[in-house]
């Protein structure tokens, strides 16, 4: 097999404005020689360049390692605390289809080198080499298992009187292979390949992945696991795969209470167990968090309060029906790992369950809640059974299916090679050179 190239879609929006640096080959003309501004709009049946309407249009690069293009406006954190707009420069080639009146621009590129901006954009350059060949390894391994699963189709929405059930995944792309956030692996560009660590630990996994009885592994991550992985059914289709398993996060993988119990989840979510991935070492943490992670401060084990106004405009706002000032929120299915897979919610006017993980974490923030794994408590309640406040107590960051983020930056300053923090994440699976 000869390395792939993926393509990235980076932004949609009604106008792109980018700058050329090197010599680029367009539709309609020999060359743009930058530095040159170039600004785009949509016609009526494509994309408006050079006098001339197209359906689509692509730049290619004469120098694939010289030339490059910078993209204006780049959002960042899509529905997340964090999001912002940054300009970014990408190497590669550069794709331009009009779809529904908006332009979207898509990089090309060569996996190897998508992977040295992937490990360098979800955490720090100058992690442990370990950490960043583990993530490569996965990031590699999930990208290939998506292109080759594309046209799979995913149920990702179901809906029944008093009950809402969505999952978001891959197959909300069809223009290209990703994107370029959070909802699949986070690609800012070549800005972001900082250390010469990144490209090391790339290049010293070149070709390999993760597979499972000769099939590409589906490598999940997030950034903290909170104490144990969660299975893959908790988060998206009903299904699971062997090698996402519930593992405890530490060195001793026994005695794992089971947390879809609910008092069992309550005292481990209240509790401090100990976890590669329990740590406040800011050394470590700087390596995995960027500055805009950081801003939230708490992950293992955090808090998150609610005045009645709040839950009942959240709830209003996300779900498009308003349940009144809310009584109640009540785990009615937790996973493997404690996350909350289906939640019930009462109010004065009704009441209705929710679920996967996902929905319920965006139905509980301004962005998304840290996860789905969380107790509650009624605070302030009046005459009327309606509480004042409501206070979350949660433990992890994220969906906490695979790879813990943190816990494998852990795993790596403590010596742990990068085969070794594979093998505690991905149980069974086979590390593999396909290319």
């Amino acid at each position: 097999m000869n390395e792939p190239q993926v393509a990235i879609g980076i932004l949609s929006r009604k106008e792109i404005r980018l700058t050329f640096s090197g010599i680029y080959s367009a539709p309609g003309t020999a060359v743009i020689s930058g530095p040159q501004e170039v600004r785009l709009s949509p016609g009526m049946t494509g994309v408006e360049w050079n006098g001339n309407t197209y359906p689509s249009i692509e730049f290619t690069p004469t120098s694939y390692d010289g030339d490059s293009f910078t993209l204006e406006g780049v959002k960042i954190g899509i529905d997340f605390h964090w999001e912002r707009e940054e300009s970014q420069r990408f190497r590669g080639s550069l794709r331009i289809i009009a779809d529904s009146g908006r332009l979207t621009a898509i990089n090309i590129i060569n996996v190897e080198d998508y992977l040295a901006s992937v490990i360098s954009s979800e955490m720090s350059a100058t992690s442990s080499l370990p950490f960043l060949q583990a993530h490569a390894v996965i990031s590699r391994s999930w990208l290939l298992a998506q292109m080759e699963h594309k046209s799979r189709s995913r149920h990702s929405f179901r809906s029944r009187e008093g009950e809402i059930i969505r999952w978001w995944d891959h197959d909300d792309h069809d223009l290209f292979d990703v994107c370029a956030d959070d909802h699949c692996q986070r690609y800012q560009g070549i800005g972001r390949i900082s250390s010469p660590t990144a490209a090391s630990a790339v290049s010293d996994t070149r070709g390999e992945v993760l597979q499972f009885d000769g099939d590409l592994c589906d490598t999940r991550f997030s950034k903290c696991c909170g104490g144990v992985m969660e299975r893959f059914h908790a988060c998206w289709e009903d299904s699971d795969m062997p090698y996402l398993a519930a593992v405890r996060d530490n060195t001793n993988t026994s005695g794992l209470p089971d947390l879809t119990i609910e008092e069992n989840a309550a005292k481990w979510i209240s509790g401090n167990p100990a976890a590669f991935c329990n740590t406040s070492d800011s050394r470590i943490l700087s390596q995995v968090l960027n500055s805009y992670d950081r801003e939230l401060p708490d992950f293992y084990r955090w808090e998150e309060e609610y005045t009645r106004e709040r839950m009942r405009r959240l709830v209003t706002e996300r779900l498009g029906t308003d349940l009144g000032y809310i009584i109640d929120l009540k785990a009615v299915e937790r996973g493997a790992s404690g996350r909350i897979i289906r939640l019930r919610i009462t109010g004065t006017k009704g009441e209705i369950t929710i679920g996967k993980e996902l929905m319920i974490r965006r139905t509980l923030s301004e962005s998304h809640l840290r996860s789905s794994a969380f107790i509650v408590e009624r605070l302030d309640t009046d005459k009327d059974g309606i509480p004042g406040r409501f206070r979350l107590r949660g433990a992890g960051w994220g969906h906490g299916v695979g790879l813990c983020q943190i816990g494998a930056a852990v795993m790596g300053d403590r010596g742990y090679s990068y085969d070794e923090i594979l093998a505690h994440y991905y149980p069974g699976a086979q590390l593999t050179k396909i290319y």
